[in-house]
């Protein structure tokens, strides 16, 4: 099987395009607290600008799909404002002249890799019925749906400061249909180049109790928070290379 082919959505001109990407981006030491990823899973990170994102596609080992803001699955016009005024200038706090030169090289190059991505779009209106209706048959054939829910509304930290609900909603709506989703809380730590994976729980132990979305949302990314500033060395964890075991509902 080849480097890539755990991902059956991507092109092959993508794939290779990724060989690329792997001399840029080396492969993490993936840090399992519990068990490896499952298939028709959800995922959520910190995001770490393009470095957590591209760790993953690059060295995740299940088939996943990412969500992303619509508008840098809108077209070139819409990518290079999006990239321009809220990537580069007010979650990475460049000088917006700056960025604005950078993004007429970089959004061509991002729009194509996007477009291999197959990304799905989020929305924060009406719309978002097209994020978790895509999401679901993504879920319902095997995909995991990978989600970087943190507020980077004043940029990124490695401190998280909050979780957006969405996903929390893509699990309540897949639990009305039959589906109780396991959610890995993962955070990806640059410096070191690990991805710590914590043990995954289902949907419907965190909403037992009558929790509300928010509340999830919260006590996940406290989690996320606590898994980044752990300090762990290789032998306290699953052995990456170890088999895949299923999750247990009391996870």
């Amino acid at each position: 099987m080849g480097k890539f082919d755990n991902q059956p959505n991507r092109k092959r001109w993508f794939k290779a395009f990724k060989h690329l990407l792997t001399g840029r981006y080396k492969r993490p030491e993936f840090i399992y607290l519990g068990e490896k990823f499952q298939k028709s899973s959800i995922i959520i990170s910190n995001h770490e600008g393009t470095d957590a994102p591209l760790s993953l596609e690059l060295y995740g080992d299940v088939p996943m799909r990412y969500w992303g803001a619509h508008e840098m699955n809108s077209g070139l016009i819409s990518m290079y404002r999006y990239q321009t005024k809220v990537y580069y200038h007010q979650r990475k706090h460049w000088n917006i002249h700056l960025a604005r030169l950078f993004c007429l090289l970089a959004t061509p190059l991002t729009n194509l890799f996007y477009k291999g991505l197959n990304l799905i779009s989020t929305y924060r209106d009406a719309r978002f019925r097209h994020t978790l209706r895509e999401s679901l048959t993504a879920l319902e054939q095997g995909e995991s749906i990978v989600v970087f829910p943190e507020d980077a509304s004043k940029g990124y930290f490695a401190e998280l400061e909050g979780f957006f609900c969405g996903f929390v909603m893509l699990a309540e709506v897949a639990a009305r249909r039959g589906m109780d989703l396991p959610i890995y809380v993962t955070y990806f730590k640059k410096k070191d180049l690990q991805y710590v994976v914590d043990a995954p729980v289902y949907y419907s132990e965190l909403a037992k109790n009558g929790a509300t979305r928010e509340e999830i949302a919260a006590r996940l990314c406290d989690r996320c928070n606590a898994l980044g500033k752990l300090q762990l060395a290789q032998g306290e964890a699953v052995a990456e290379n170890a088999a895949p075991a299923t999750a247990s509902k009391t996870a």
